[in-house]
């Protein structure tokens, strides 16, 4: 009789396991990198906000925020594209344009997500609501903006970067200089990472109508992908002096300057999977740039009187 038991809860769980399979995968669970690509800045601009430890529900709500959004961007994304990537190789299975999840249920679901994301407002200062609904709308536009203009990876680089801002008003009630200067390096190393993204992609893209910095930088995409991250390394260095930041803060910006040679190195042939590796090393410069965050400011607090 258990065994029974068991054996019907485990073909429900494996039933249930199957359901659910093409939702997680169109809110891309199966892939966390952009996830952590968009946490690991937004929790440093937290801990630079506060100069030192944020309020912990801040930590908790804008890692659920980051969670919900990124999903939901991916949902929205696959909804802009469904009939573009059955003819891109590697999109082709993905669950909208291969029918395993309908234009309907997509909608339902990125609805859902972004109720859920709005109720974490709740616990948010004026400001912040107020520009959490600007960002709201420029994820939401990103997406389209491949069929209009060669420059969607700015798009998805200020919607990206969006956090960063609220970030800011969330701690201080306010968005200082410092704060555009943090949005404006994070806009600039994602256009970088993004060019190498879409460099994976540009032979399908070409052909079905895609734009993309790596279709327009064409033969300069390392040179320009090289300038992007040398300002961003640049900003983030100008962003230290502003805010008397001290080594630690110096040796994070050190190791992402290592990261993007090794980035330039792996790309140096533009091949489609040495691209792809390149995009995923940008997880390591964003993890960087946070644990000096966090180290620096966490000491100079200590050091507080």
């Amino acid at each position: 009789m258990r065994l029974n038991c068991l054996a019907t809860g485990n073909n429900m769980t494996h039933t249930l396991t199957l359901t659910l399979q093409p939702y997680l995968q169109l809110m891309r669970l199966d892939r966390p990198v952009g996830t952590l690509l968009l946490l690991w800045p937004t929790l440093a601009a937290l801990w630079l906000a506060a100069d030192g430890l944020p309020p912990w529900y801040l930590v908790l709500i804008f890692t659920l925020g980051t969670f919900l959004m990124r999903s939901a961007g991916c949902v929205i994304n696959d909804f802009a594209d469904r009939d573009w990537d059955r003819h891109v190789e590697r999109t082709a299975e993905r669950p909208l344009t291969s029918g395993r999840v309908s234009q309907h249920q997509a909608m339902l679901l990125f609805a859902g997500l972004s109720l859920t994301a709005a109720l974490l407002l709740l616990f948010l200062n004026p400001l912040a609501r107020w520009l959490a609904l600007a960002g709201f709308a420029i994820a939401v536009l990103y997406p389209f903006l491949k069929r209009w203009t060669y420059l969607p990876q700015v798009g998805l680089g200020a919607a990206f970067s969006w956090g960063l801002i609220m970030a800011y008003a969330s701690v201080q009630g306010r968005v200082p200089p410092e704060a555009w200067l943090l949005f404006l390096a994070s806009l600039l190393w994602i256009v970088a990472y993004d060019t190498l993204y879409a460099m994976v992609d540009r032979e399908d893209d070409l052909q079905v109508g895609i734009k993309s910095t790596a279709i327009l930088f064409g033969s300069a995409d390392r040179l320009m992908v090289g300038v992007l991250q040398l300002s961003a390394i640049i900003t983030l260095l100008l962003l230290g002096q502003r805010l008397g930041l001290g080594g630690f803060y110096y040796l994070g910006i050190l190791s992402c300057l290592g990261l993007f040679a090794y980035q330039q190195y792996l790309i140096r042939q533009r091949k489609p999977d040495a691209c792809f590796k390149a995009f995923l090393n940008n997880v390591w410069v964003g993890f960087s740039l946070f644990a000096g965050v966090v180290l620096d400011t966490m000491l100079q607090f200590q050091l507080q009187p």
